[in-house]
């Protein structure tokens, strides 16, 4: 069977794109699938598409690329067919009217799958009865404008079924439509096993991802974590995605004074790596379709704290067992359900393990079969008594025919020819290195090449700085199973590594290839949990970060220092700036001071007492600042003096997972005052080496 999913743009990341890519891979095991992406955004998919699953895209939107169709001119002619009030209405054109439409004519397929309203009501104007014309619903039923409702539901009668990801959405599709003759049925979303490590609940992080929009409540959300951080200072809350909410979002983290606590991530296109480091996931939305990151969550053996909202948590999280629903839209209820987790950490370990092993009834393949079952009965509902009979009729014909005019099967050879001689390898099979890293408890770093793409008897990995000459080489372990993947552990211990960005690469002995590292699955876990050390054979401090680079390769950021002082606390308060920190690879002592070292010259520097709040920690406040006459925006770099005769340690923030702080942690302004007397606006920042700096513009 040929089954095609439309979708509005498979090279984005989304709920929609990532359950129609997964559900895509576990049918393409036993049928020809086809994926037809309206627009072409980028080179390749974020989220990628499994290898036995055909993409084809109708509309190019990359300038610069060969088939770019920006210049068309019936792309400025809106679409015909497409509700003119669907949210995306303004991308679709009489261009995209005509690649769908000519698409829908000629496809060969059995079954066509529509996953937007543009899209469904498309298919029942232009789609034809040769194939089955199934509509999906990603939404609900409430959750459309009146007009796409309208004209969804307009479609219905055309489509021999529709699909809910709820079980109460399908039941309130039947509910309003009372009369419609159309299949309506729900399916939930597949969610894939990821290859990840688990969650081992021990890190002081809350989780949360999706779209930032008014829906997903990220504002309670942050309501109720600021709640948690007066009970629970250490812990901390990051949410990933992109959306029009996230300006208002800054300032409900500024406003709250949370800048230390929420950190606002944006996108990123493989969250399985990213929920195994939280220890409890939040879900705060008014309502939820289904709950694509409660499965992807629960995958991860984390406990999801979820609004009982219409549709999805209530019918994926068992309260008390594999998670908790709280009211939805009382952010103190949702703190308590917070807070409840956050103090008992083996309820946590057991629900997590609850939700690992609940979650498996949203596998893939069981999904997969649902679908299997559906497009199998529609097929059947389709054949009419008439035709059923006819087919008897033709087969007991053709039985009543004599043996003589059936045609004799060919004689097969009685030998089989000659195989052909083996061709020997003239060259090396190229290089095209792939592999993954995890980070440990001491902040190690484990890279693992696969097999597949590698080939010879010795493998060296080389790490070469970004911004100089300098390699590093360390020897790739040989695996005894062929199949298994080629490592190498990258200890403190053992390797020192000048301070910058490193290039993996894979080098062969034979003949001298080498080819840079593509980048799989980047685990960063243990660097939430790693206590740093001064480790290195030269006795000083150093922490690395691997990363996945922009164009998808394998990468090190790496901090060498002789000393560094950690910033765990930065502070805005009415009229001051308060840090917090921990020195590393010194001995803090009498006379310790924190120092602004002004971009303007040395006479625009200023102290202010570092009073020690334990061994190695410190805490400074800062009340006023030296304003320059003849800067724009002034700057301070900080720095810790240890004690009076000591030197100068860089303050910054590197001792975890984040690579690059400065787009993540943003910090309000404050009103210091001057020695003039005269008040300056002045906020915390970070530059692009993760130190902290202060701005008075």
């Amino acid at each position: 069977m040929k089954i095609v999913f439309l979708l509005h743009n498979a090279y984005a990341i989304g709920g929609t794109v990532r359950s129609t890519l997964n559900l895509a891979g576990a049918l393409a095991a036993r049928h020809e699938v086809e994926i037809v992406s309206v627009f072409r955004s980028d080179d390749s998919p974020l989220l990628g598409v499994n290898r036995k699953v055909r993409l084809v895209p109708l509309v190019d939107e990359r300038p610069g690329a060969p088939t770019y169709d920006g210049e068309n001119p019936l792309m400025a002619r809106p679409s015909t067919v497409v509700p003119p009030a669907e949210v995306l209405a303004h991308r679709y054109t009489e261009l995209t009217d005509e690649r769908l439409r000519g698409f829908l004519d000629e496809t060969d397929a059995d079954v066509v799958v529509a996953t937007r309203p543009a899209l469904v009501v498309f298919l029942a104007r232009h789609g034809s009865r040769r194939y089955l014309r199934v509509g999906q619903e990603h939404l609900s039923y409430d959750n459309h404008v009146p007009d796409v409702r309208t004209a969804q539901n307009e479609a219905f009668r055309h489509l021999d079924a529709f699909v809910t990801v709820s079980a109460q959405d399908a039941a309130d599709h039947r509910d309003r439509l009372p009369r419609l003759r159309t299949r309506i049925t729900d399916i939930p979303n597949a969610a894939p096993r990821p290859k990840a490590e688990r969650s081992d609940v021990q890190a002081p992080l809350v989780v949360a991802a999706g779209r930032l929009m008014p829906v997903k409540r990220y504002d309670l959300l942050i309501e109720a974590f600021a709640k948690v951080v007066a009970v629970r200072p250490e812990w901390r809350l990051r949410i990933y995605g992109q959306g029009p909410e996230r300006a208002n979002l800054r300032a409900a983290v500024d406003a709250h004074r949370l800048n230390d606590h929420v950190f606002l991530m944006g996108p990123h296109t493989k969250m399985e790596t990213e929920w195994p480091k939280a220890s409890v996931a939040a879900v705060s939305s008014d309502w939820e379709s289904f709950g694509m990151t409660i499965l992807e969550a629960m995958h991860a053996g984390v406990p999801v704290v979820a609004t009982d909202c219409p549709h999805g948590p209530g019918e994926i999280i068992t309260d008390g067992s594999d998670g908790l629903l709280v009211p939805p839209g009382d952010a103190d209820a949702f703190a308590a359900g917070l807070l409840k987790l956050i103090e008992d950490t083996d309820q946590r370990r057991l629900m997590g393990d609850a939700a690992r092993e609940s979650v498996q009834r949203f596998a893939p393949r069981r999904i997969a079969d649902q679908y299997e079952r559906l497009f199998g009965e529609l097929r059947e509902a389709r054949t009419s008594t008439a035709t059923k009979v006819t087919r008897r009729v033709r087969r007991a014909l053709g039985a009543l025919r004599p043996q003589a005019s059936r045609a004799l099967p060919e004689e097969a050879p009685t030998t089989a020819p000659p195989a052909a001689p083996p061709v020997p390898d003239s060259q090396p099979r190229v290089l095209r290195p792939k592999g993954g890293c995890t980070t440990d408890s001491s902040g190690g770093v484990r890279i693992t090449v696969n097999a597949a793409g590698v080939s010879g008897e010795d493998l060296t990995l080389v790490l070469r700085h970004r911004h100089g000459d300098d390699e590093t080489r360390v020897p790739l372990e040989r695996p005894a199973d062929p199949k298994s993947p080629w490592t190498a552990n990258l200890s403190h211990h053992q390797v020192t590594l000048a301070e910058g960005r490193w290039d993996l690469h894979v080098e062969r002995a034979e003949d001298g290839a080498r080819r840079r590292l593509r980048a799989g699955l980047v685990e960063q876990r243990g660097l939430l949990t790693a206590r740093p050390t001064p480790s290195t054979p030269d006795g000083a401090f150093a922490w690395w970060i691997p990363y996945a680079t922009k164009d998808g390769y394998l990468a090190l950021r790496t901090f060498h220092r002789p000393a560094h002082a950690e910033a765990t606390a930065l502070r805005t308060d009415v009229d001051s700036l308060s840090v917090e920190g921990t020195l590393h690879g010194a001995v803090l002592g009498e006379g310790a001071v924190l120092l602004g070292v002004s971009r303007d010259g040395e006479a625009h520097n200023f102290t202010t007492p570092a009073r020690p709040t334990g061994e190695q920690t410190f805490r400074a406040r800062i009340t006023t600042l030296p304003r320059p006459t003849d800067a724009d925006k002034p700057l301070w770099d900080l720095f810790l003096r240890p004690s009076e005769a000591a030197a100068p340690v860089r303050v910054g923030r590197i001792t975890d997972d984040i690579v690059d702080r400065k787009p993540t942690t943003k910090h309000p302004s404050t009103t210091l005052t001057t020695p003039t007397g005269k008040s300056a606006q002045a906020h915390f920042f970070f530059t692009i080496t993760n130190d902290v700096a202060i701005s008075a513009p």
